[in-house]
């Protein structure tokens, strides 16, 4: 089974501002870009919100082409589309996940972690 991911051309610049609006969404690639290179399960992201809040954030990042999500069994793998993000907008997610760092939702996350 695969979802659909936006090709990197079809990534709009008005679509990634507009779902990065939503606080828990900017503190989901915030808290990605700190384990970036890893991808992280579902589960991972729990305290930012229960299964079902989170099943929505994660796909509105999903179909905005911020992340990529690759069911392995019965997970489903997390991950930055940092090389897509890039090309298409140099320097853009740099200042999303430095913006994402003072969120006080990451900082209790650091301070826990």
């Amino acid at each position: 089974m695969s979802l659909p991911h936006p090709n990197p051309d079809q990534i709009s610049l008005a679509n990634v501002l507009a779902v990065l609006g939503d606080q828990t969404r900017l503190a989901i690639v915030g808290y990605l870009a700190r384990n970036e290179g890893v991808a992280m399960s579902c589960g991972q992201f729990l305290d930012f919100g229960s299964k079902t809040n989170l099943s929505y954030h994660l796909a509105k990042l999903r179909e905005a082409g911020i992340t990529k999500t690759e069911v392995s069994g019965t997970s489903r793998l997390i991950s930055l589309r940092r090389g897509d993000l890039d090309s298409r907008f140099p320097g853009l997610l740099d200042s999303i996940v430095t913006a994402a760092r003072d969120l006080p939702l990451l900082e209790r996350l650091k301070d826990d972690g």
